[in-house]
């Protein structure tokens, strides 16, 4: 089947080099469901770059020096859903169950690491932040990589502001908090505190990637809404390799519509897609 819409085409051979070149580079499977969101988001650089349609756009990506324009196809396909304090039993149980734990094994290096592998535009890491700030001392280093394979979301995310309606998920208490409301020709708009984004380290990665380039270990990681665009070998992998990236006892944090049955056994279920590295 061909996608017709307005001044482009996108034939099937077309669809399959996007399908192809979006799983080689980053393991997310495209199926024959989102030949309308291809077409969409990519018809907006064809028509930024002035060319003439996908052939021509599958033409430059083709030639050796086209890593720039390859991120934009990246950042166009790759999709960004998030909210602050999403799935909030998560937090629920890093305040409750996972800190105390965290604050006893820890209580000599007073040191913490974390990962929020697929942030977005941020709100997952900030959201942890602010939990762990309320439940910390003065005294405690913690920090927070947060990774993404798009670029365009990590700028979002560093300068810390967002609109008001996007902050619905934190309460009035830590609204009052952990943020500044602009005034003037910055109403409607709100900011982050800097003292929680001193935590955050925003980095562009692909999970894809060997080596990663970090070298320490975590004792957890959020890697949400990420392992469901991908097959199951895929998925293995990543899973596995979370795991040797966590420490002894280590979490992870998936999804509301994931699960790892059948996928590995390296870890054991301690809550509502909350696992634990066996």
């Amino acid at each position: 089947m061909t996608v017709m819409n307005r001044q482009y085409t996108l034939a099937d051979s077309d669809f399959e080099f996007f399908q192809r070149l979006i799983t080689v580079q980053t393991g997310i499977v495209i199926n024959e469901t989102k030949k309308e969101l291809v077409y969409s988001r990519l018809s907006k650089r064809i028509r930024a770059l002035g060319l003439s349609g996908f052939s021509e756009y599958i033409d430059l990506l083709r030639n050796v020096d086209s890593k720039d324009e390859l991120v934009a196809v990246i950042n166009a396909i790759t999709t960004n859903l998030t909210a602050f304090f999403r799935e909030e039993h998560h937090f629920e149980y890093i305040e409750q169950t996972l800190l105390p734990e965290l604050i006893r094994k820890n209580r000599n290096s007073k040191k913490i690491r974390i990962w929020s592998a697929g942030c977005s535009t941020g709100e997952e890491p900030y959201s942890l932040a602010m939990v762990l700030a309320e439940n910390l001392g003065a005294d405690w280093d913690w920090k927070i990589l947060a990774t993404d394979i798009d670029t365009d979301v990590l700028n979002t995310a560093r300068s810390r502001i967002y609109s008001a309606e996007r902050i619905t998920g934190i309460s009035a208490e830590r609204q009052k908090r952990w943020l500044k409301k602009g005034t003037g020709p910055n109403s409607g708009l709100v900011q982050i505190k800097k003292e929680l984004g001193e935590h955050i380290s925003f980095n562009p990665l692909n999970l894809m990637d060997r080596p990663w380039p970090m070298s320490g270990k975590f004792d957890f990681i959020f890697c949400r809404n990420v392992i469901i665009y991908f097959d199951m070998p895929t998925k293995t992998k990543l899973v596995e390799r979370y795991a040797d990236q966590l420490v002894d006892d280590g979490h992870l944090f998936i999804g509301h519509s994931e699960s790892l049955f059948q996928v590995t056994d390296r870890y054991d279920s301690v809550g509502n897609t909350i696992y634990r590295k066996r």
